[in-house]
C-alpha cells in the first residue's frame, strides 16, 4: 500500500468574539491513492420491540421498550409545519412552536425551565416544512411528570404578546444573518424555483415582512385549527413497560380535544424546468452552486434505491462530485448531492461553492456527472461502498431512546410500514446498479435542472454561455422577492435592505456625505462607542478579567472536513491559552507576558517565529482587547466605508505599533463587529485575509458571536462554532505555567 504523506494545515487565526487562538497546526492525511479497505462486516442488529394504540380521542400513542438507560424520552408531533403556514404569512408555524416552551396558560417559562431543570431532564420545541415536535428527555421516575408538562405546552400555550414580540425580534434578528449568508439565500431560492407556489416553495422560517406581519391572533388560529389528538402522534421510548406508557399518556393527553384540521389544497409543484438564476453578490470570492429538480415524495417505494444513487453522486460512501471537483480538479473543497423527500413531494439537488472564476467549469461538471449518472451503470463496487454506509451507519440511529423515537414517529409519519425498520438492512442491500440506473433516468433531469448561483456575477456570468448556460436571470442587490414570478422586485438605491434591517440615518447625514464614501458625518470616536455600547458598554469591557470558551473549528481539508474541538482561556490583559484535539494529538499554543510556546506529545517548546506572529496578531484582534485599545490607546484610525454583498458597512482601519493593520467592519444595523481583513505575512509574500463574525448571542450582557468563518488565500477555509462560552470563571493559574 501507498504511504500518505501527512500535510500540515494552518488554521487561521480565531481572534472571534471574546476569544483569541493561535494557528492549529493538525496532521491530515492526503487524498488516498488507493482505494480504503473495505468495511469490516455489519454488526448484527434487533431494533426493540413496540406497540401501537390509538387512544380514543384520535392521538396514536407508540411505546418502545428499551431498558438499556434508566431514561425515558417522549416525541409528540403535530402533523403541522411550514406547508401549512398561511400563505401570505410564512413563518407562523415556526413562530407558534418557538412560543410553546415560552409560557402556557398554568406555567410562565421561567416556571416550564426549573421544573425540567429540577429533574435533570432536558425539553425543546421546534417546526420544519410538515411537522411542529415537543420533545423531552427525563429520567423513568419522572416520566409522568414529563408528560405532564409536553401536554400542558400543546394543550395550553399563552401566546403571551411580550414573548410574540420577544421571538418576533429573535427571529428577524436570524433573519438579518440568513440574509447575508450566500448559503441560505442559494437555499430558499432553489426551493422556490422546484417548488414554485407550491408551500414547499416558502421559506419555513418566513420573511423579514411576513414575520413583522404576524399577530397572536394568528398563532391562537394556528393552534386551534391543527393542534390537537387527532392530529398528534406521541412515541415513548425508553426504560418503562408498555402498559405504562400507555396509561400514562391516557392520563396526560385523554382529555385533549380534536383539531379543526382545515382541508388545505395545495398546488402542484411545476414539472421540472430549466432555469438559471444568478444572484448578484459584487465582492464576493466564491459562488454558491445549487442544481436538482423535482423528484419524489418520502412514501415512494423507490426512495431508497433513488437515495442510493444519490450517496454515489454525491453522498457518504460514494460521492463522485467531490472526487471530480476536489480530488481531481482542485475547484471546491466539497461537494455534495442528496434527496430531500417531504410528505407531499421531494426534490434531488447537488451542491457546493467555487472561486467565482471556476463558476462556470463547476457547473457544467456537475451536470456532466448527472448525465454520467444516467447513461452507464455503476460499478458493484460504487454501489457495494454507498450500500455498507447505510447498512454500517443504521445502528447508530436505533443507539438511544430519541434516536428510536425519531425513526419510529418518521415511518407513521409518513405512512411507512414499521415493519420496514427491522428489514432495513436487507432491502438497502437488495438495491442493483440496474434499479441505480433506473431511477437516475426517471429522476434525474440534466436537461431541466433548477440551478441557482450566487456570487459576483461581473466576474462568472461571462463564462456561462461557454459552458452551455447562454441563458439566465440575474438578480441584482436588493432585488430578491421570493413571492414574485421573476422573484424580483424594483427597489431604489435608498430601500436596498427591509427596512427592518436599516438603521436609522442622521438627518445631518443626508447633506454632509462625500460621494466617494470615505467619510462620514459620524465620527471615528462616535462609532467606537457605538459598537462599544453593541458590545455590552465599556464598563462590562473592562470588567471581564477570564473567558473560558469550548468551540469545534470545521477545516475543509484535503482530505475531507475535519473537526477539532477545542477550548479556550483566556486571562485578560497577558495570558492566552488554547487546548485542541488534532488528528496528531493534543496540542496546547499558549502566550503569557510575552513568551509564546507550543505544548504537544514531544513536549513544550517556543512557538516557531511564523506561529508566534500569527498567535501575536490573534490576541490583538481579540474584540476586548481591541475595542478597549480603541478607546483607551488612541491608535490611529482611519475612518472608510465599504460595500459588501450590496451593503454600505461602515468601517475603520486600525494601525497601532507593533501590531498588524486591520480594518474593521462593522454591521450598520447593530453597531456590532462582522468582520475583520487583515494581511499575513508568508514566505511567498503578503497573504490577504478576512475573517466573517455572526449568530452573536447575548451571554450576561455581553455579545458574543458563536459563529465565524475564517478565510485567506491559499488556505483551506475554516469555520469556528462556539458550544459554551463563560467569563469571570475561575482559571487555574497552572494553565499558564509553562512545563519545565
Amino acid at each position: 500500500m501507498t504511504r500518505r504523506r501527512p500535510v500540515r494545515v494552518a488554521v487561521l487565526s480565531c481572534a472571534i468574539g471574546l476569544m483569541a487562538a493561535g494557528p492549529l497546526w493538525a496532521q491530515v492525511p492526503d487524498w488516498p491513492s488507493e482505494r480504503p479497505p473495505r468495511p469490516l462486516p455489519a454488526r448484527e442488529v434487533k431494533f426493540p420491540p413496540y406497540q401501537f394504540r390509538t387512544l380514543p380521542n384520535g392521538l396514536q400513542v407508540i411505546a418502545v421498550a428499551h431498558h438499556e438507560q434508566p431514561a425515558v424520552s417522549l416525541r409528540l408531533i403535530l402533523r403541522a409545519g411550514g406547508s401549512q403556514d398561511p400563505g401570505d404569512k410564512p413563518g407562523v408555524a415556526m413562530l407558534a412552536a418557538a412560543l410553546l416552551d415560552q409560557g402556557t396558560t398554568t406555567r410562565s417559562a421561567e416556571q416550564i425551565a426549573s421544573t425540567i431543570d429540577s429533574i435533570g431532564g432536558a425539553i425543546g420545541t421546534g417546526a420544519g416544512s410538515d411537522l411542529t415536535f415537543i420533545q423531552a428527555v427525563v429520567m423513568k421516575d419522572s416520566l409522568g411528570l414529563a408528560l405532564d408538562l409536553v401536554s400542558d405546552l400543546a394543550t395550553n400555550p399563552a401566546f403571551a404578546p411580550e414573548e410574540i414580540d420577544r421571538q418576533k425580534q429573535q427571529m428577524l434578528s436570524g433573519l438579518k444573518v440568513s440574509y447575508e449568508d450566500p448559503d441560505y439565500i442559494a437555499g430558499v431560492v432553489f426551493d422556490r424555483l422546484v417548488y414554485g407556489y407550491h408551500p414547499y416553495g416558502r421559506p419555513d422560517s418566513g420573511t423579514p415582512q411576513s414575520i413583522a406581519s404576524i399577530t397572536r391572533d394568528d398563532l391562537v388560529t394556528f393552534h386551534k385549527t391543527w393542534f390537537g389528538a387527532n392530529n398528534a402522534i406521541l412515541a415513548i421510548v425508553g426504560d418503562v413497560q408498555p402498559e405504562e406508557a400507555f396509561a400514562g399518556a391516557e392520563r396526560a393527553f385523554g382529555k385533549w380535544g380534536r383539531a379543526e384540521r382545515a382541508e388545505q389544497k395545495n398546488v402542484e409543484p411545476p414539472p421540472a424546468t430549466r432555469r438559471v438564476v444568478v444572484v448578484d453578490r459584487p465582492g464576493a470570492v466564491q459562488t454558491e452552486i445549487r442544481a436538482g429538480n423535482i423528484a419524489l415524495p418520502r412514501k415512494h417505494p423507490d426512495f431508497l434505491a433513488l437515495d442510493l444513487a444519490l450517496k454515489i453522486l454525491g453522498g457518504e460512501g460514494g460521492n463522485r462530485l467531490h472526487r471530480v471537483l476536489r480530488s481531481e480538479r482542485g475547484l471546491t473543497y466539497g461537494a455534495s448531492a442528496d434527496v430531500h423527500a417531504l410528505k407531499e413531494a421531494g426534490d434531488l439537488m447537488a451542491d457546493t461553492d467555487t472561486r467565482s472564476e471556476t463558476t462556470g467549469e463547476v457547473l457544467r461538471l456537475i451536470v456532466d456527472e448527472m448525465w454520467r449518472l444516467q447513461r452507464q451503470k455503476v460499478s458493484l463496487r460504487e454501489l457495494s461502498d454507498a450500500q455498507a454506509y447505510l447498512t454500517g451507519s443504521f445502528p447508530l440511529t436505533i443507539e438511544t431512546p430519541s434516536a428510536i423515537a425519531l425513526q419510529i414517529l418518521n415511518a407513521v409519519f409518513y405512512g411507512l410500514d414499521l415493519a420496514e425498520l427491522e428489514t432495513f438492512r436487507e432491502r438497502v442491500n437488495a438495491v442493483t446498479p440496474d434499479d441505480i440506473q433506473r431511477v437516475a433516468q426517471r429522476y434525474l433531469r440534466p436537461d431541466r435542472l433548477s440551478i441557482v448561483l450566487v456570487g459576483d456575477a461581473s466576474v462568472f456570468a461571462k463564462h456561462l454561455p461557454g459552458a452551455g448556460f447562454d441563458q439566465f436571470d440575474r438578480i441584482g442587490p436588493g432585488e430578491l422577492d421570493l413571492g414574485s414570478a421573476d422573484l424580483k422586485r424594483a427597489v431604489s438605491p435608498a430601500r436596498r435592505e427591509p427596512v427592518a434591517f436599516r438603521m436609522p440615518v442622521p438627518a445631518a447625514a443626508h447633506s454632509t456625505r462625500h460621494a466617494d464614501r470615505t467619510a462620514d458625518v459620524q465620527s471615528v470616536q462616535e462609532l467606537v462607542s457605538e459598537a462599544v455600547r453593541a458590545k455590552g458598554g465599556l464598563e462590562k469591557l473592562r470588567s471581564v478579567k477570564t473567558v473560558k470558551a469550548v468551540s469545534t473549528f470545521l477545516v475543509d481539508a484535503l482530505s475531507g472536513r475535519v473537526e477539532l474541538p477545542t477550548t479556550t482561556f483566556i486571562r485578560y490583559p497577558d495570558a492566552f491559552r488554547v487546548d485542541a484535539v488534532t488528528p496528531s494529538g493534543p496540542v496546547s499554543q499558549l502566550f503569557v507576558d510575552g513568551s509564546y510556546w507550543v505544548k504537544d506529545d514531544r513536549g513544550a517548546r517556543e512557538a516557531p517565529a511564523p506561529i508566534a506572529t500569527e498567535m501575536r496578531g490573534s490576541i490583538q484582534r481579540d474584540a476586548i482587547t481591541l475595542l478597549l485599545a480603541l478607546v483607551e490607546n488612541a491608535p490611529a484610525l482611519t475612518r472608510t466605508s465599504l460595500t459588501i454583498d450590496g451593503r454600505d458597512m461602515p468601517a475603520i482601519r486600525v494601525s497601532r505599533p507593533g501590531a498588524t493593520p486591520v480594518t474593521v467592519i462593522f454591521d450598520p444595523a447593530s453597531a456590532l463587529i462582522a468582520r475583520q481583513r487583515y494581511t499575513l505575512e508568508s514566505p511567498s509574500g503578503p497573504v490577504a485575509a478576512e475573517e466573517v463574525f455572526s449568530d452573536y448571542r447575548d451571554v450576561d450582557g455581553l455579545k458574543v458571536a458563536f459563529r465565524a468563518v475564517i478565510q485567506r488565500a491559499g488556505a483551506p477555509r475554516v469555520e469556528r462554532v462556539v458550544r459554551s462560552f463563560e467569563y469571570n470563571v475561575r482559571l487555574d493559574p497552572a494553565l499558564f505555567v509553562r512545563p519545565s
